[in-house]
């Protein structure tokens, strides 16, 4: 089983209120104390909390229920009852919660931030809040409220500066590897990367950024064919967009538009980031290639040649994405 997981669906229930008390004061020298009952504490909330030592909802995969636990009854004295134990479920930035009807709850967006999901049930209010001028001494006292329940959704969508985006055995795997200290599995046939992959990319004077691998898309993949449509999502999340066109594809221009319509059917903002074109594997071309390659694009968008195995043109492409970057 893969170590990545990028979807969880939980059961969840917050806590019970405690009850209020109905308690009369009753002592030696007070045998007319009137109404001294406590209210109830509330129950506890299930809370969402950004972790970034986390990358993964793997924790979460068996996790089946999250109960909070219930407040405490409100006791005499008027003292309130203590509240019941919030549950925190941690999870990587970049995860939304959404309810049993697709509606997005919350997302994290940094670490430590806090959502709540399900609030716990409201504590019931002591006899002490139902005294008056006709009813002095009121057995009666309000119970605690019920806490939420139901099934909450968490997906994650991977947080990176530059995504890769590319077919299936277009060299994503491969760049990264080269660039970068991640080892993704690497091979010559079709869907190699069956998860996304995060590298951290060293750049000049000590600077870095992140880049993610993400699966192969094959055409018709908003439409849910292959692996692209369940990691397209991740693709939203991305700062820019790095497209790589294999030199051995027999049309590169083609290749490109075919990707970018399949980012267009899944989410048409996608194609309002910033991008860059790249040949990859450009170990197999000569110069009189390569110009020919650069004359099938537009001038606004003329591909870089890199080979993640040569290191031919990394340098040059990791100049251009810090540019747009940082531009």
């Amino acid at each position: 089983m893969s170590n990545f997981v990028d979807y969880v669906k939980i059961h969840c229930k917050s806590g019970h209120g405690g009850a209020g008390s109905a308690h009369l004061r009753r002592e030696k020298y007070i045998p007319k104390g009137g109404p001294d009952g406590g209210d109830g504490g509330r129950g506890g909330h299930i809370i969402m909390k950004g972790n970034a030592n986390e990358w993964t909802l793997l924790p979460l995969r068996y996790t089946r229920h999250v109960k909070a636990e219930r407040g405490e009854n409100g006791g005499k004295n008027q003292l309130t009852g203590a509240y019941g134990a919030d549950v925190y479920i941690e999870v990587p930035i970049g995860t939304i919660a959404k309810n049993e009807d697709g509606e997005i709850i919350g997302e994290i967006l940094e670490d430590g931030q806090e959502i709540i999901l399900m609030e716990g049930g409201m504590g019931g209010k002591g006899n002490e809040h139902f005294k008056s001028s006709t009813n002095q001494t009121p057995r009666y006292a309000q119970p605690g409220m019920e806490g939420q329940e139901g099934y909450v959704v968490f997906e994650l969508k991977i947080l990176a500066d530059v995504g890769l985006v590319g077919f299936p055995n277009a060299g994503k795997s491969t760049l990264l590897s080269a660039v970068s200290a991640a080892k993704p599995k690497i091979a010559d046939y079709a869907f190699t990367t069956l998860t996304p992959n995060l590298g951290i990319v060293d750049y000049r004077n000590y600077k870095s950024f992140v880049m993610a691998d993400i699966p192969g898309i094959i055409e018709g993949a908003a439409e849910g064919k292959g692996l692209g449509h369940r990691f397209l999502r991740h693709i939203e999340r991305n700062s820019i967009l790095l497209f790589l066109i294999p030199a051995d594809s027999e049309d590169h221009f083609q290749e490109f538009k075919i990707l970018e319509n399949e980012l267009k059917e899944y989410n048409p903002e996608l194609l309002d980031k910033d991008f860059i074109v790249s040949v990859s594997k450009s170990d197999l071309l000569d110069d009189e290639l390569k110009k020919e390659i650069a004359a099938e694009f537009p001038e606004n968008k003329q591909p870089l040649f890199f080979s993640g195995v040569t290191g031919e043109g990394l340098v040059e492409l990791k100049d251009a994405i810090w540019k747009q970057l940082h531009g």
